[in-house]
């Protein structure tokens, strides 16, 4: 059976936990930061886990994951 292929976006996007989870980054954080709230700008700190159903998808795109 020949090596599967990964998607080159999730690779960038996305990364495993020590237990496996996915993580991610938050958006609407990169430019016109004047316009958003400070509550906003605060929660979109750092990064998060990705949701169970969401994860299910990703997870097709990093095979090797």
């Amino acid at each position: 059976m020949p090596k599967l292929k990964s998607k080159s976006g999730a690779k960038k996007r996305f990364r495993l936990t020590g237990r496996g989870k996915l993580r991610m980054n938050h958006a609407y954080k990169r430019h016109n930061l004047r316009k958003r709230p400070q509550k906003m700008k605060r929660k979109a700190r750092g990064s998060t886990l990705l949701s169970k159903p969401d994860s299910a998808v990703v997870r097709k795109f990093l095979p090797y994951g």
